[in-house]
């Protein structure tokens, strides 16, 4: 595990889901302690009220996210909600403030090398790839099974002294069905992005996280804290990357911050 604090021009998060049962936030709590940034983009289903109307669970850990999160925006980190389909009574407070943390329905950023990005949470785009939850392609008792099996796995590797590995991305990824609905997701919310005249879109919603860039457009999906433990993060050189972030940290994608420039001169 690394001590000292790195720092970020921009991080964000997704699908935390507080208030579940297999949401992973001691690893989220070790992210948050070791990063610093200018800005915070939360991009929905930050605390997951689905889950709380069916029983609640709120363990020591998750209140501690929450407290940690309140005290980025104390400490003067500009903290932007914008909430999911999993906290949407959120969206009724489109543009307010609640203690520093900035409520929108959705929002710009300028980033650093790629320009303008549209962030929204992603459920907008269920209709255009026919599914109308992330667990659709298994059902929601197999995707309880998916993440019990997800579980279990991690404490059987645990016992044997490995780190933290997602059986449940790597389950969803050998599903057909499964893999094309990603893509069409993917395809769905950077086709919004050329509409909106934007140059990408980060969001979240389908635990899968990836970077693309295609035809002038970012897509950028920051995955979740309930299967693959990942952040987006921004440099301050304009560098975007995918950080893992378990009992172990590694970088699993990144785009060079010379990507745009270079896409424009070429074209």
């Amino acid at each position: 595990m690394q001590s000292e604090q790195s720092k970020y021009k921009a991080v964000w998060l997704s699908d935390i889901h507080l208030g579940y049962k297999d949401c992973k936030s001691e690893f989220l709590l070790d992210f948050l302690a070791k990063t610093q940034c200018e800005y915070l983009f939360l991009v929905g289903d930050i605390v997951d009220l689905w889950s709380m109307k069916r029983q609640v669970f709120w363990p020591k850990s998750h209140q501690q996210v929450l407290d940690a999160l309140l005290a980025k925006a104390a400490d003067g980190c500009n903290v932007i909600y914008v909430p999911g389909n999993h906290d949407e009574p959120m969206r009724n407070y489109d543009g307010s403030m609640f203690q520093g943390i900035e409520l929108h329905r959705e929002y710009e950023y300028n980033s650093i090398s790629y320009g303008k990005l549209l962030m929204l949470h992603g459920d907008e785009f269920d209709g255009a790839v026919k599914y109308s939850k992330i667990n659709t392609w298994f059902g929601d008792m197999g995707y309880d099974l998916l993440l019990f099996i997800n579980r279990w796995v991690n404490r059987c590797r645990s016992w044997f002294g490995f780190s933290y590995w997602s059986a449940a991305s790597y389950l969803k990824k050998k599903v057909r069905k499964a893999e094309a609905a990603i893509r069409r997701f993917e395809d769905a919310a950077m086709h919004e992005a050329k509409k909106r005249g934007v140059d990408g879109i980060v969001c979240g919603h389908i635990h899968s996280p990836n970077m693309r860039y295609e035809n002038g457009i970012l897509y950028l999906n920051d995955g979740d804290w309930v299967e693959s433990c990942t952040a987006a993060v921004e440099h301050e050189s304009g560098q975007i990357e995918l950080l893992h972030w378990s009992n172990t940290h590694k970088l699993i994608n990144h785009l060079p911050a010379d990507l745009v420039i270079a896409g424009r001169k070429a074209a």
